[in-house]
C-alpha cells in the first residue's frame, strides 16, 4: 500500500481526447467536497495537464520532504503531484516506455502523501507500460472509464475495461462525457456524438454509468482557467452530478469490505 493513502481510484480511458483529466479533477474535488481528505497523481508523462486544471502556477516546484522525498501541492484543499511539477513541460518529453514507468513509480513511492482518503490517479490513455507498472505495484481499488457516446471511444473503452479485469481491479462504473450538447441560445438539446453507448457498455461489463455530462462551453473553460467547475459553480447540475458520482465511488469502495474507519463528520 502507499504511505498515507487509504485508497486508490484510477480514472482512465481507452483513447485520448475524451475529457478524462477533466472528469478526474472534477470528481476529486467532488469526493473533497463530501468530506474526504483527497489528492491527484497525474500519471500522464508525456501530456500532463493536471497542474493547469487545479491552477497552479508555471515553475511552482514541490518542497523537498527529506531525501528522494516531496511533499505534494495543495490547491483548493486537494493534494496533487504531477510531471508538471517537476520538468519545464514546455519541453516534450522524449522518452522510451521504461523510463515513463520508472518516473511514474517515483511520483508513486516518493510523494508524502498526508493522510488521504482517496488518491485519484489520472491515467494516460491506452493500456501500456503505466497501466502496467500500476496493476503490478499498487493496490487500487477500483478503476472509473470515461468515454464518449460515439461508437470509436467505445471501442477503446472497452479495451480500458477488459485491462482492468485482467489484472483484477473492479471497474466501478462509466462516465459518459460531452453526452449531449444543449444550445446556449434556444436551449435545445442534440447528442452530437451519439447516445445510449454508455448504457450499452456498463450492460455489457455488468457495471453502471456512474453519470452523464453534457459537452457545454463552461466545463471546458473553467478547467482551462485553473477552476474547475465543482470549484466554480458548486451549486450547478453539472457540480451535483460529479457529487453524485463521488458518492457513488465512495459507497462502492466501502461495499468492498475495505479496511479503515467509518467517517462521520459534524457540523
Amino acid at each position: 500500500m502507499i504511505e498515507g493513502v487509504k485508497h486508490i481510484v484510477a480514472v482512465a480511458s481507452g483513447k485520448g481526447g475524451v475529457g478524462k483529466s477533466t472528469v478526474t479533477v472534477n470528481l476529486a474535488l467532488a469526493m473533497a467536497a463530501e468530506g474526504y481528505r483527497v489528492g491527484i497523481l497525474d500519471a500522464d508523462i508525456y501530456g500532463p495537464s493536471q497542474a493547469q486544471m487545479l491552477g497552479v502556477g508555471e515553475g511552482v516546484r514541490p518542497q523537498s520532504a527529506g531525501e528522494n522525498r516531496f511533499k505534494p501541492l495543495e490547491a483548493h484543499g486537494i493534494q496533487a503531484m504531477s510531471m508538471a511539477f517537476l520538468v519545464d513541460i514546455r519541453e516534450p518529453m522524449v522518452w522510451r516506455g521504461p523510463m515513463v514507468a520508472g518516473a511514474f513509480q517515483q511520483m508513486l513511492t516518493q510523494t508524502v502523501w498526508d493522510d488521504l482518503d482517496y488518491l485519484f490517479i489520472d491515467m494516460p490513455p491506452g493500456t501500456g507500460d503505466i497501466q502496467l507498472t500500476l496493476a503490478q505495484k499498487v493496490p487500487v481499488d477500483g478503476a472509473v472509464i470515461v468515454t464518449t457516446p460515439q461508437d470509436i471511444a467505445l471501442l477503446d473503452a472497452r479495451k480500458g475495461i477488459e485491462m482492468f479485469r485482467k489484472v483484477n481491479v473492479p471497474v466501478l462504473g462509466v462516465v459518459e462525457n460531452m453526452s449531449l450538447h444543449i444550445c446556449s441560445h434556444c436551449g435545445h438539446s442534440e447528442p452530437i456524438f451519439g447516445e445510449g453507448g454508455g448504457e450499452r457498455i456498463a450492460h455489457e461489463y455488468e457495471t453502471q454509468v456512474l453519470g452523464r455530462l453534457p459537452l457545454t462551453l463552461s466545463i471546458r473553460e473553467q478547467v482551462d482557467g485553473g477552476r474547475p467547475t465543482v470549484v466554480a459553480e458548486p451549486e450547478s447540475d453539472v457540480t451535483a452530478t460529479f457529487r453524485d458520482m463521488a458518492r457513488q465511488v465512495a459507497d462502492q469502495i466501502r461495499g468492498q469490505g475495505a479496511e479503515g474507519p467509518e467517517i462521520s463528520f459534524s457540523e
